[in-house]
C-alpha cells in the first residue's frame, strides 16, 4: 500500500503556528509531485524495512519538505500523518545535556565538576581491577568520574542499571541513580567510549538536585514551553497517543514486520507513575524537533530570547574524545550529548564535518548540519534496524534523498 503525504509549507505554517523568527519563508508545492525523500522511503517500505516514515528538511529556517509516507498501523492501515507522534528514544539525550549546559551558564556547575560534588552517593565508587569467575577485584580508580564523563560516555559506569530486568521508569531518577553509584566502574573514567544510559540518567537526577527542580518539569519550563514544542512530553495524553506511530521488529522469518513494545517504558505512557528517563524517555513529533534544532542553528535564541549560550552551544558540538572509537556509525566522535560528524563516510557521507544530532533506538534520528545550516529529521519506529539504526540503510537513503533539496 503506497501512501505519501507531501504538504505545502505555507500552510502548514498556518495551522501550526509555527514561530514567524524560525520560519522566513515557504515554499509551494506542486500537486501530485513525488520527491526523492518520499521515493526512497517508498522503497524501504516495499523491502519491508519500515510500515512508515515522517521526514523534515530545512535549510536557513526555511522548511524544504515535510513528508509523511506509509502506515503508521498496519493492522489498522492507518496513514502515517506529518503530526504523528514518535518515541524518539536516545534523542532524548542532547536535551538533558542542554538543560545541564544552561545550568552551567548560571554558573550552578561545572562539567569539570566530580559527580560527587553534587550526589554525594558516587563518593568512594570502586573500579573492577580484574575480574575471574572466581572474585572481582575493587580498587579506586586513579579520579572519580566527572560530569563531562557522563556528558560523553567515558565515564565507565555500569552500562545498564543492576535492576535491568525490571521495568525502568518504575524507578524515580533519585533511586535508579543510586543504583549506579553502588555499582564499581567498569573502567578508568576518561579512557574509552562505552555507550552508557545509566550516565545520561544521572545527569537528570544532577539537574533536579542543582536547580532544586524535578527533571521533568526543568525541561518543560526552560525549553519545552520557550520554543513552543507543544507536543514533547514523557507522558502523552490518551488523546495524543492516538497519534504515536507503531513500533515494528522483523519477524521471525524475517518476512514481514510485527509489532513490538518500547521495551524501556511502562504502559500506559499517560501514566505519570512512570519516572522520566533522562537517557530516552520523551515523545515528539517532526514539527517540535524542528523548532529545537533551529534554535540550535540560531545560537541558542528563540523569539528573541536567549537559552543557552553560544560558549556553551560550541562546547557542546565539537569533538571531545578525540581518536576514541564512538558512536555506532562511522567516522563518529563525541561532544557533549551530541554526536559529532567528524569524518563524512557511508551513511553520513552527504554531510558537513561538524554535524551534530543523535538518533534513537527505534531508527528516529535528528541531525543539524552547521556549515550549509540544515536540518535533517527522519523519524520512523523500527527495532533491530541492521547494523545500526545509526548506520542503518532507512537512514543513508533518507541522507542522500535529503541531499539533493540541500543547496551548497
Amino acid at each position: 500500500m503506497k501512501i505519501s503525504l507531501l504538504i505545502p509549507f505555507s500552510l502548514f505554517a498556518a495551522f501550526s503556528g509555527f514561530a514567524q523568527e524560525t520560519v522566513r519563508t515557504a515554499i509551494p508545492v506542486q500537486n501530485g509531485s513525488s520527491s526523492p525523500i518520499s521515493a526512497a522511503m517508498q522503497k524501504s517500505i516495499d523491502e519491508g524495512s519500515i510500515a512508515g516514515a515522517v521526514t523534515l528538511v530545512a535549510q536557513n529556517g526555511r522548511v524544504l519538505s515535510l513528508e509523511a509516507t506509509g502506515l503508521a498501523d498496519i493492522t489498522a492501515k492507518k496513514p502515517m500523518a506529518t503530526d504523528s507522534l514518535f518515541w524518539i528514544a536516545s534523542m532524548t539525550k542532547p536535551v538533558t545535556a542542554l538543560a545541564v549546559l544552561m545550568l552551567k551558564d548560571e554558573g550552578k556547575l561545572s562539567i569539570d565538576d566530580p559527580v560527587e560534588k553534587h550526589l554525594p552517593e558516587f563518593k568512594n565508587q570502586l573500579l573492577i581491577k580484574e575480574k575471574t569467575a572466581a572474585q572481582t577485584l575493587l580498587v579506586k580508580p586513579a579520579r572519580p568520574i566527572t560530569i563531562k564523563d557522563l556528558l560523553t560516555h567515558t565515564s565507565g559506569l555500569v552500562s545498564n542499571s543492576p535492576l535491568d530486568a525490571d521495568a525502568l521508569d518504575m524507578l524515580s531518577l533519585k533511586e535508579a541513580v543510586i543504583t549506579y553509584a553502588l555499582s564499581p566502574l567498569q573502567f578508568e573514567p576518561g579512557s574509552k567510549w562505552s555507550y552508557c544510559n545509566p550516565g545520561i540518567n544521572t545527569l537528570g537526577r544532577i539537574v533536579e538536585v542543582v536547580s532544586g527542580m524535578e527533571y521533568a518539569r526543568f525541561l518543560e519550563k526552560r525549553l519545552f514551553d520557550p520554543i513552543g514544542m507543544r507536543a514533547t512530553t514523557f507522558w502523552p495524553s490518551k488523546k495524543d497517543l492516538q497519534k504515536l506511530a507503531t513500533s515494528y521488529k522483523a519477524s521471525a522469518d524475517g518476512k514481514s514486520l510485527e509489532a513490538t513494545p518500547i521495551r524501556y517504558l511502562t504502559e500506559p505512557y499517560s501514566s505519570k507513575k512512570r519516572a522520566p528517563l533522562a537517557a530516552g524517555g520523551l515523545f515528539s513529533t517532526a514539527e517540535d524537533l524542528m523548532k529545537l534544532y533551529q534554535m540550535l542553528l540560531d545560537g541558542g535564541v528563540v523569539k528573541k530570547k536567549r537559552l543557552i549560550s553560544e560558549e556553551s552551544l560550541q562546547l557542546m558540538t565539537r569533538n571531545h574524545t578525540g581518536d576514541l572509537k564512538a558512536g555506532f556509525a562511522d567516522g563518529m566522535g563525541m561532544g557533549l550529548g551530541f554526536q559529532i560528524v567528524v569524518k563524512p563516510v557511508g551513511v553520513t557521507s552527504t554531510l558537513s564535518a561538524g554535524t551534530y544530532g543523535h538518533g534513537g533506538a527505534h531508527g528516529t534520528q535528528g541531525w543539524i548540519d552547521p556549515v550549509t545550516r540544515s536540518i535533517h529529521i527522519l523519524l520512523i519506529q523500527r527495532a533491530g534496524l541492521q547494523p545500526t539504526g545509526d548506520a542503518s540503510s532507512v537512514r543513508g537513503a533518507f541522507h542522500e534523498a535529503a541531499a539533493k533539496l540541500i543547496s551548497r
